[in-house]
């Protein structure tokens, strides 16, 4: 079975390389080349020229209209896709050479696009985005060798002033549980680097049908030792929804904002958790009555290792809600967070329309 592929049309193209303009220019060359000939043939009738001599002088001037028509034609080529095609290839070089400063400039002057201004257009906007991601990728790095650097440096503290042989036992035993929780979360933090990793290149999505509620339960019933552990009440109000989507990575999402909402609620506070259909959409919605965020700290609260407050830093690494924005992203969720200091946070995760099963 062979299957046709249909590429959309560009509504960014307003302009054609027009048939009519290329075509006037090499018909009045080769107009004004026939013009000569017939004067030159006039000329060597009247003259009564030698045929041999007529047919050399027409053969040089056939060959001289070729090269004149030749020339145009490659001229008009040159202009009109060569010349963008080695910019772009040159700028293509110095991008692999790791130069994301490079950009093509525009070749048409009327200010309109056609088929070649829009492939320059998209390869600029690549290179921006390369360039984005490279100063991403370079912050990302930084980020992970300081978070590594912290817990080891605690470690390697801690375990050398445990040499000491007049340590009293309650202070061995301090050193062991810092060095004990540093190692915790050193740990998690490889780990979630290494979630994150395996996300960003990870495209298949494994779909099955599977009951939503019971998964959020599951999830819930999981924790449940840390909310005692608190004295947390979890009010769970949960319709009955059967979903088609990847269960294992829908469960990072719920797993990431139970725990975060764990984290920031105080001792004998509420968490509680939604879930909702309505028009074949379903809403799940975390809510806590912990210490809340300012509006900067919602905008920036899915960037990595962002922690908006510090005073929870020794629980977490920053990575959490990254691994659940990239989920989301991954199975065309929507996700969004609205938050007041003082007042909680409420994380609302939308699941889309052809993910839902009645």
């Amino acid at each position: 079975m062979k299957i046709l592929y249909e590429e959309p049309e560009d509504k960014r193209i307003d302009a054609k390389r027009t048939f009519i303009k290329e075509f006037t220019i090499i018909w009045a060359v080769v107009l004004f080349c026939c013009a000569g000939a017939v004067l030159l043939f006039l000329f060597q009738m009247r003259e009564n020229t030698n045929p041999w001599i007529m047919v050399f002088v027409d053969s040089t001037y056939v060959a001289f209209v070729g090269l004149i028509v030749s020339l145009i034609t490659r001229y008009i080529a040159f202009a009109a896709y060569t010349k963008p095609v080695m910019e772009i290839r040159k700028a293509a070089r110095k991008v692999a050479e790791g130069d994301f400063t490079v950009r093509v400039r525009s070749q048409r002057k009327d200010g309109k696009k056609d088929e070649v201004e829009v492939l320059i257009e998209d390869f600029n906007k690549m290179v921006e985005e390369l360039a984005t991601t490279e100063i991403l990728k370079g912050d990302f790095i930084s980020n992970v060798s300081h978070e590594i650097k912290t817990p080891l440096a605690v470690i390697q503290s801690y375990a050398a002033a445990l040499r000491r042989e007049d340590l009293p036992q309650s202070k061995k035993q301090e050193y062991i549980d810092t060095i004990t929780d540093a190692s915790r979360k050193l740990s998690a933090l490889v780990t979630n680097v290494l979630k994150l990793n395996k996300l960003e290149h990870q495209e298949i999505i494994k779909e099955e049908t599977f009951s939503l509620d019971e998964q959020l339960r599951c999830c819930i019933l999981a924790l449940e030792d840390k909310f005692l552990e608190k004295d947390i009440e979890i009010d769970a109000n949960l319709e009955e929804v059967f979903i088609t989507t990847d269960a294992s990575l829908l469960e990072i999402i719920w797993n990431n904002l139970l725990t975060n909402a764990l984290k920031f609620t105080e001792p004998h506070g509420q968490i509680g958790v939604e879930l909702r259909q309505n028009n074949k959409k379903s809403t799940v919605l975390v809510k806590d009555t912990g210490c809340g965020m300012s509006k900067e700290a919602c905008k920036r609260s899915f960037d990595r290792f962002y922690q908006g407050d510090t005073s929870h830093s020794v629980e977490g690494n920053g990575l959490g809600l990254s691994l659940v924005k990239r989920v989301a992203d991954m199975i065309k969720a929507e996700i969004s967070v609205d938050s007041e200091e003082g007042r909680g946070t409420v994380f609302t995760v939308v699941l889309p329309h052809n993910k839902i099963e009645g």
